[in-house]
């Protein structure tokens, strides 16, 4: 059953790609500082979020530990989501 939700979920992550394909417009002259800024503010949120997340996974499997198989898993995943924030903030200040 997990193998089917991810072959769904990969099948639609794949269909949706070409959204980010599009042409923006492109505008004049670029500044910096505002960029730079968003950039900051989505790193230091990825890293507090990230380093919650594995603490609490890490108590998690301390305490059972044998759902470690699991916990795993969905830290894994979680990871990835969180990270995504960073990266479709860096995608975005290009435009």
């Amino acid at each position: 059953m997990q193998v089917r939700n991810f072959l769904i979920l990969a099948a639609l992550l794949l269909l949706a790609a070409p959204a980010f394909a599009q042409q923006g417009q492109q505008s004049g002259g670029v500044f910096v500082l505002p960029g730079a800024f968003a950039m900051a503010i989505a790193s230091s949120v990825c890293a507090l979020a990230q380093g919650k997340a594995i603490a609490a996974s890490v108590e998690g499997i301390a305490r059972n530990p044998g759902a470690t198989g699991a916990i795993r898993i969905l830290l894994i995943l979680g990871l990835a989501f969180i990270e995504s924030l960073a990266l479709f903030t860096l995608i975005n200040i290009g435009r």
